[in-house]
């Protein structure tokens, strides 16, 4: 059963209180492109910013429209404003086409001409230069004509299998002894660039012509004797959502690798295509598909703008953010030092990418592999890609007979295969792999090390709001708590003999963990803070997470602010609560903040009383306020107990609310708007922490 079905039973719900998910995630990605049309976004950036709202979509059609096509032919009402998943399809289609107008005229009217204008041009066939022309043959007759494989249709060879998100060259040709018309595929190779350049920059111009028109151009080659007709570039997305019964699975893994296989040929969700089609070659595509004219999208810029990304990679700083290199945490300047006595000293409290993911959690892991002392690494890995240096790590740890036990979440969407390969080189190296709970993806990120120190064995760790992923802590705003706080490792302990033994653990004694006590903790909390208020003692919550959906948790905010508790929720992307509804939520505002880092970490506070608000609560961990993250994940969130790292998460909390440069105001209809700035001390969230670092840093260094 879906988690939203599952709490729709739990919660009956009203339009009045709560917004459409599928729409609040569509005003997301509006906001992602509105980084693509700002102007002040550098001009490569913009480019890179298209392909990104390109793939928040291609994903949300994987998992998110394939659930409601499926749910379509029933006309109960799935959704709290009462549409049902028709109807929900309906809406999104003609918000998802008005976005995708938006995003080709920005591309066509602004962003390629002023490419052009800096030296960077984006060639079709008939602007490129008789030597250009030449170059590009030879590279078209050396490094794709070998690779393209026509498929013709006809009573002899069946219709091809099109693979999810390739792209795609239909092409109708003629035989000249037949009548009839015939369709072939030709599929534009994966490996290759989509925008070749045609020679090294002379004079800071670079040329690229699109690899499409370089095919498209070369048909004549694949199908000699034939006459072309028409053709029609499209891309095609399938269904991701996959449903197995890990009840009934005896293997996890054997599941996960039969889920991976029906993917492949799951139905199609999507086809885009140029504009103005060819309607004998869109239909014969319809029919033989399986897929209504409602799943036809005609785009009129590019068909995939990640294919964009040799552009916007290009090395010209004047076009591009300003080079950030994160700071190595002022504790572990020294790096001769070693790591665990810094610990034991004081907790560390790191803020990436603003301070170093290397210096600081790969350091820990890598040091704790070679330090003799060490007799056991656990670690749970949710996302962590392929050349991550933790693997290398754990394997080294395990061959120098540490007792290494990893967690590796082989559910993990989009990252399964990848995963499998990973999990199977660590237990070659006598690791012990655990693939999670049945029922429950582990999305916690945590590593517990244990010691044998002089004065005992001891603990140390690492909680986390993101993934051990060497390349998104470059890109992530994520936060990390490296601590030997006893009360907190010991908590640690028995979630890894939870999740490795599948013990009973039903409290903990700091740590709030999901599914056993998190949603009862945070309700506790909220409920704490309604008390204070009545009694008009301090009270305040605020919460950054990536998105809030669970029903509950919203109406007891709801609760809440009318008791007059203030509260601000940061959420990075969808909301289904609605702010400043009269008598409802009055006391509640709605932030998002969208910048070139994704904003990741999350944070909770409450006030709880406290005269000075930095003396309030802190907490930071993996899991937002939705029903997954609390009911069917198992999640951590930690709570932070030195002073000064609650001083610097307040800190944190403060610049994102008074943000008037990156920061978006969330209305109670779930449109958004932004915020514009005062003066030219407005400089966003981001930039000013990016400021802040390099100024605490250098004055640590003058010291």
């Amino acid at each position: 059963m879906s988690s939203t079905v599952m709490e729709t039973s739990e919660v009956e719900v009203s339009p009045r209180e709560f917004l459409n998910r599928e729409l609040s995630w569509l005003e997301f990605n509006r906001r992602v492109l509105h980084e693509a049309v700002d102007p002040r976004t550098p001009l490569l950036e913009r480019v890179r910013f298209l392909g990104i709202f390109t793939n928040n979509l291609d994903e949300f059609f994987m998992k998110r429209v394939a659930g409601l096509k499926r749910q379509a032919p029933s006309a109960v009402s799935a959704s709290p404003d009462g549409m049902t998943a028709s109807e929900v399809l309906a809406t999104l289609r003609t918000s998802i086409l008005g976005m995708l107008k938006q995003q080709a005229q920005c591309y066509k009217q602004v962003i390629r001409p002023e490419l052009a204008a800096n030296g960077i041009h984006l060639l079709q066939w008939n602007e490129l230069s008789d030597s250009e022309r030449e170059a590009a043959q030879r590279f078209f007759r050396r490094n794709v004509f070998p690779i393209l494989t026509p498929l013709a249709v006809d009573p002899g060879h069946p219709f091809p299998f099109i693979s999810n998100l390739s792209e795609s060259l239909g092409v109708i040709l003629k035989h000249p002894d037949r009548e009839e018309p015939l369709f072939a595929r030709v599929k534009v190779p994966e490996m290759m660039p989509r925008w070749v350049q045609l020679s090294e920059p002379v004079g800071g111009v670079y040329r690229f012509v699109s690899l499409y028109d370089m095919v498209r151009n070369n048909l004549a080659d694949l199908f000699p004797s034939m006459t072309l007709g028409d053709v029609m570039l499209f891309r095609v997305t399938r269904n991701a959502e996959i449903e197995m019964d890990e009840e009934e699975a005896e293997d996890l893994r054997e599941m996960i690798e039969e889920e991976l296989k029906q993917r492949k040929f799951a139905k199609v969700v999507r086809v885009e295509l140029a504009p103005n089609p060819n309607q004998w070659m869109l239909q014969f595509l319809i029919d033989e598909l399986e897929i209504s004219e409602s799943d036809v999208y005609e785009l009129d810029g590019e068909l995939e703008y990640q294919d964009l990304r040799p552009v916007a990679e290009l090395n010209i700083p004047k076009l591009r953010y300003d080079t950030w290199a994160p700071s190595t945490p002022a504790a572990l300047m020294d790096e001769e030092a070693d790591i665990f006595t810094v610990i034991r000293n004081n907790d560390l409290l790191v803020h990436h990418p603003y301070e170093s993911f290397a210096a600081s959690v790969e350091r820990f892991v890598r040091a704790a592999a070679a330090d003799p002392k060490v007799l056991a690494i656990k670690m749970t890995l949710y996302r962590t890609g392929d050349d991550s240096p933790f693997i290398h790590t754990l394997i080294q740890a395990a061959e120098a007979g540490k007792q290494v036990v990893c967690i590796v979440e082989l559910k993990a969407r989009f990252d399964e295969e990848c995963n499998m390969q990973l999990a199977h080189a660590l237990e070659k190296a006598g690791v012990h792999v655990v693939y999670g709970l049945v029922g429950l993806k582990t999305h916690t990120k945590a590593t517990l090390v244990v010691r044998d120190d002089p004065d005992g064995i001891r603990c140390y760790a690492h909680i986390g709001t993101g993934n051990y992923h060497t390349q998104t802590a470059k890109l992530y705003t994520d936060l990390g708590l490296l601590t030997c706080d006893a009360e907190i490792n010991a908590d640690l302990v028995e979630l890894f003999h939870y999740l490795t033994g599948r013990s009973l653990q039903r409290d903990y004694r700091k740590l709030l963990v999901a599914p056993v006590n998190m949603r009862e903790r945070f309700h506790q909390m909220i409920q704490r803070e309604i008390e204070h208020a009545l009694a008009c003692r301090p009270a305040r919550i605020i919460a950054k997470v990536n998105q809030l959906e669970e029903r509950k948790t919203i109406r007891l905010l709801y609760e809440a602010s009318q008791a007059g508790v203030q509260i601000d929720l940061i959420v990075r992307g969808f909301c289904c609560l609605r702010p400043g509804v009269k008598a409802m939520s009055e006391n509640i505002r709605v932030t998002s903040v969208i910048g070139r880092f994704l904003e990741h970490s999350r944070i909770f506070y409450f006030q709880n009383g406290a005269a000075e608000p930095a003396a309030g609560e802190f907490y930071i961990g993996s899991a937002d306020w939705m029903y997954r993250n609390l009911r069917s994940r198992v999640e951590v969130i930690t709570p932070i107990p030195t002073a000064a790292h609650r001083e610097r998460l307040w800190e944190i909390l403060q610049i994102m609310l008074g943000d008037h440069r990156q920061a978006w105001d969330m209305h109670s209809d779930g449109t958004y708007v932004q915020r514009q700035p005062r003066g030219p001390e407005d400089i966003g969230t981001q930039q000013t922490l990016m400021n802040l670092t390099k100024q605490r840093a250098a004055a640590l260094m003058g010291k």
